[in-house]
């Protein structure tokens, strides 16, 4: 299979579209190819911290037009739809996260508390504090529900590698003996979520990401195609030595890019 035979494309952001708030080269190209070519697309993070909104005003910045926030799926949406089939409107949870995941829960109905909780759920949180986990260890302990938004336990920046959702989770399984369900990749929710959105065939659609054990391994596991970047966490030395094995792999997505047109052609 080559690439002109992709309906449609679920890709990550960071790390993939961008780091931090540097653009990955090609960026805008690659959005102009998409919708010069009619391809639909859906932007899956697993990255709870933001809103949906502050994405697309991100995008613009970067000189990216014609996102609409239907195209966009984070940890955090994700874990609000699946709280809704578990929990009532109006339930208690505690939660360790930014002002996206937040933001959605609340939007779900759901009471952000710090005791007599259903759940906590925890996402990375770049304001975390020794207070904040004790609250989770004790929650936990006292029998709420443990939920994480996603298993990174880094994820890229300008500089570096920094701790991400996936190191919080370690501290409180540590402090718990207790493990989350996860929602975010490479758990199925995010992925069966995105197919829904495009009305593609999982065999049919393109998984983009920079994660051998996220994006990669979901996308497989759901049946897609998937194209590894090498401009975010995984590297050649981590796929030469590793069982999951996307479809393709690229330098960036102007390699992707290319490749996809001589494809075309």
């Amino acid at each position: 299979m080559n690439l002109k035979a992709i309906e449609g494309v679920v890709m990550d952001m960071d790390g993939v579209l961008w780091r931090g708030n540097e653009a990955m080269p090609g960026l805008v190209r690659f959005f102009n190819m998409l919708h010069a070519k009619g391809i639909p697309y859906v932007l899956a993070t697993n990255n709870s911290r933001q809103s949906r909104a502050a994405y697309i005003e991100k995008l613009d910045k970067m000189g990216v037009e014609g996102v609409t926030i239907d195209r966009i799926i984070t940890s955090g949406i994700a874990t609000a739809r699946y709280m809704q089939e578990r929990y009532p409107s109006g339930a208690r949870v505690y939660m360790i996260g930014g002002d996206g995941l937040r933001e959605v829960l609340l939007e779900a109905g759901y009471e952000i508390a710090d005791y007599e909780v259903v759940a906590v759920v925890a996402g990375i949180d770049f304001e975390l504090t020794y207070d904040k986990l004790r609250r989770a260890t004790l929650l936990i302990r006292g029998g709420a529900d443990f939920i994480g938004t996603n298993p990174d336990v880094t994820f890229p920046t300008p500089v570096g590698l920094a701790p991400g959702a996936g190191s919080i989770l370690a501290a409180l399984i540590a402090s718990t003996d207790v493990e989350p369900h996860i929602i975010g990749k490479p758990a199925t929710p995010m992925f069966e979520q995105a197919l829904k959105i495009l009305g593609t065939a999982p065999e049919k659609t393109l998984m983009i990401g920079d994660r051998l054990g996220t994006d990669i391994l979901g996308g497989n596991n759901a049946g897609m195609k998937t194209a590894l970047l090498l401009t975010g966490v995984s590297t050649r030395e981590e796929l030469a030595a590793s069982n999951i094995q996307p479809d393709w792999v690229f330098e960036g997505l102007l390699d992707l890019m290319e490749a996809w047109e001589e494809d075309i052609e």
